[in-house]
């Protein structure tokens, strides 16, 4: 993963951003190439070696009828998904199915002993933060658009884990990187902390396949209580783990994608990625 690739993101969460507030416009790809600098042809290509899809395509992500359509077509996905106990054979999804929660002793001691060791990592969503102890990854976080060194993700470490000893060590970070962006493959163990009703609902996430949506009202209906929406929303909030603890795959039954941590542009560019390479309708994607 190079720095182009984070530049290349940079470019596409502009656009995104821009087709957001603009998509009733119908903007054309030389209006869209013109606002980052390039001419269409290079535009179009990078747009299409990112997303794998056109920027035309990809504009039908972003519409609240789409989003709707989506939760729709999820459902018999969801069902066989929730029926195997994990969300099918892609390889997204192979990646995370060990998972280790802390016991209520550790969550008392605030990581006490405990050495969690962290780096800075390309992304094909921008620069990423990821942490891991001796059994496994603790935290996988997206950078802010602000964001300038490491400070940001070593304060989110230091509040989750006060008492832990934080060590900057981005080689030990490296192969789990590796495995989740660059698709080295192999397991991802997890190391999660959280209440017993958070690891469930981080567990139902994580069996949402790659392309499909989820509401928090269904969430909870699969979580074993309907009425907990809004308790099944405050543990989605407080997911450690981007990306591979779905959170992002989580909509509003009325469509808007304004309810993640990392951004609303961010949320739409992973599931647009995951659409165009998951989803339904690929040959017809790859035509547009």
């Amino acid at each position: 993963m190079t720095s182009t690739r984070v530049g290349d993101y940079a470019r596409v969460e502009q656009t995104i951003r821009y087709l957001d507030e603009n998509f009733r416009d119908q903007p054309d790809l030389e209006a869209l190439a013109a606002r980052v600098g390039l001419s269409p042809w290079h535009f179009q290509r990078l747009f299409r070696r990112w997303a794998g899809i056109s920027p035309k395509r990809f504009l039908q992500f972003l519409t609240v009828d789409h989003a709707r359509g989506l939760l729709e077509r999820s459902m018999p996905v969801l069902d066989a998904a929730f029926d195997a106990g994990l969300s099918g054979p892609s390889r997204l999804h192979d990646l995370f199915v060990v998972t280790e929660a802390v016991t209520p002793g550790d969550v008392r001691r605030g990581g006490d002993g405990l050495t969690i060791r962290h780096g800075l990592h390309d992304s094909p969503f921008g620069r990423a933060g990821l942490a891991v102890t001796e059994r496994g990854l603790c935290m996988l976080a997206f950078a802010p658009r602000e964001a300038g060194d490491e400070s940001w993700f070593v304060d989110r470490l230091a509040a989750r884990w006060p008492r832990a000893d934080l060590v900057a060590d981005r080689r030990a970070t490296r192969a789990e990187a590796g495995r989740i962006f660059g698709g080295g493959g192999g397991p991802v163990p997890l190391h999660l902390r959280g209440t017993n009703f958070q690891i469930r609902v981080w567990e139902a996430l994580m069996r949402v396949p790659p392309a499909a949506v989820i509401s928090y009202r269904d969430l909870a209906r699969r979580c074993g209580d309907e009425r907990a929406a809004r308790a099944t929303a405050s543990a989605v909030a407080r997911n450690p783990v981007a990306f591979l603890v779905p959170c992002h795959r989580v909509i509003r039954k009325t469509g808007p994608f304004h309810n993640y941590a990392w951004g609303a542009e961010r949320k739409r560019a992973i599931l647009g990625w995951e659409q165009a390479r998951f989803g339904e309708g690929r040959e017809e994607a790859r035509a547009a």
